[in-house]
């Protein structure tokens, strides 16, 4: 039993990166991981020392980590797993002076652009093809011109006293 129990424990040591590697290629799924805020270059750009607390939030959106302990520094961290990607790991440090931003400093952010083709998995997105071809066209009758000189509009209907609703059945 005791040498079952260190020979387990023996192989599980030896489980290293190329056997590692093995198994997330036989793993089927694995659930895609985002956690934290992501914060862009062009957000960063848009940072100047002196704004308000507020005026940061309204940029850069709630803190993930704001600390008891450090009241003067908000931490805006951005993680994301994805299966077939590299791992996406950001950080950006704010400091506070009172309500006052003081300075920042980080990682150098990604621009939105980048941070999609980095995140994509080497695949081109599907786009529906947005004009129809004359022959989808072709399939739908053309309007008579004899229909054209006839009004299409609806009778009009009588002025609605304001507050008043439209009724719920049908007029007849």
């Amino acid at each position: 039993m005791l040498a079952a129990l260190v020979g387990g424990l023996g192989g599980c040591a030896s489980f290293d990166s190329a056997t590692r590697s093995m198994a997330d290629a036989i793993t089927l799924y694995k659930p895609e991981v985002v956690q934290g805020n992501f914060v862009s270059k062009e957000q960063v750009a848009q940072l100047q020392p002196g704004m308000t607390r507020l005026q940061v939030r309204d940029v850069l959106g709630t803190p993930l980590m704001a600390s008891v302990f450090h009241g003067d520094r908000w931490d805006y961290v951005f993680t994301m797993k994805r299966q077939g990607v590299p791992l996406q790991n950001y950080k950006l440090s704010l400091f506070f002076n009172g309500d006052v931003l003081d300075r920042f400093e980080g990682d150098d952010m990604p621009s939105e652009t980048e941070f999609v083709q980095r995140i994509g998995r080497d695949r081109k997105p599907k786009v529906p093809q947005l004009e129809a071809t004359e022959e989808q066209l072709a399939k739908f009758p053309a309007p008579n011109d004899a229909d054209a000189g006839a009004s299409t509009e609806a009778p009009r209907a009588e002025p609605r006293p304001a507050g008043s609703y439209p009724p719920l059945e049908p007029q007849r």
